[in-house]
């Protein structure tokens, strides 16, 4: 039985923690990530992004669009994401519009790296 203090634990990480939501759409896995993605949640995109991997995917689409906040730890997470599709010849994706996002991507150069797009929709179009 789960106590007060688990219940005040568990609301307090669902309301600091990021929220993922999985879709798949012609024939790519999207991880839709909201919320902020720092030291202390970047681990859960983490485990996120491997399961997808793990289970075939080779396309994946990471959709920014809802992170209101990237540090140099969840960068690191998407850096090691890359790698491990470009190995298995799969292909990463990733969808931002917000500033602060594609600042952080312009200032450490990852934006030549990552294919970036404005919408799912167009990243999900054949290139």
């Amino acid at each position: 039985m789960q106590t007060e203090m688990d219940s005040e634990a568990l609301l307090w990480t669902l309301m600091i923690g990021p929220g993922f939501s999985y879709s798949e759409q012609e024939g790519w896995s999207i991880l839709r990530v909201n919320g902020e993605l720092d030291m202390s949640t970047a681990p859960r995109l983490r485990q996120r992004i491997i399961a997808i991997v793990a289970s075939g995917s080779e396309q994946l689409i990471l959709d920014l669009d809802g992170v209101d906040f990237m540090d140099s730890t969840a960068l690191g997470v998407l850096v090691g994401a890359v790698k491990r599709i470009r190995t298995n010849n799969g292909e990463l994706r990733v969808v931002c519009t917000r500033e602060n996002i594609l600042k952080l991507f312009e200032l450490t150069g990852l934006n030549t790296v990552f294919n970036l797009y404005t919408s799912v929709e167009l990243a999900v179009t054949p290139q």
